[in-house]
């Protein structure tokens, strides 16, 4: 299968990791819409809701609740949007289920829908770390 996220899951390609149990992942979107915006990712790969295996879903679900606490203590923010697309015209760009965690602050002049500019990741990393040490 020729998955990006099923490749980092199996550590083909790397990632910047702030938590990973035995049903997800969650690492750092190397194309930031916001200082801390990450991704949730069940490991067992299905494309999205429409196919979707529920317990999975739920994991992913969980695994978000820990990481947006771990987002609002290493940041200290008190907004974020919990993004989830399915299929090509919703703009879900990678076909594995997948929840993104983007930390909002007031004045951000963020919308809903962002260009790919890739971050700096030596800047990602570093937040990556914050929020990893803050998850518990």
């Amino acid at each position: 299968m020729d998955c990006i996220f099923c490749k980092i899951v199996s550590g083909e390609i790397p990632s910047f990791k702030v938590y990973e149990d035995d049903a997800t992942i969650a690492f750092m979107d190397i194309n930031p819409l916001s200082e801390g915006h990450l991704l949730v990712v069940p490991k067992r790969h299905f494309a999205d809701l429409f196919g979707g295996d529920t317990d999975a879903m739920g994991s992913a679900m969980t695994a978000a609740g820990k990481v947006a606490a771990g987002l609002k203590t290493a940041l200290g923010i008190d907004s974020l949007n919990l993004v989830q697309a399915n299929g090509p015209w919703a703009a879900q760009s990678v076909p594995h289920f997948h929840l993104h965690l983007i930390p909002r602050k007031e004045g951000d002049g963020l919308g809903m829908d962002w260009p790919l500019v890739q971050g700096d990741m030596e800047a990602i990393k570093k937040t990556c770390e914050s929020i990893a040490s803050a998850i518990t």
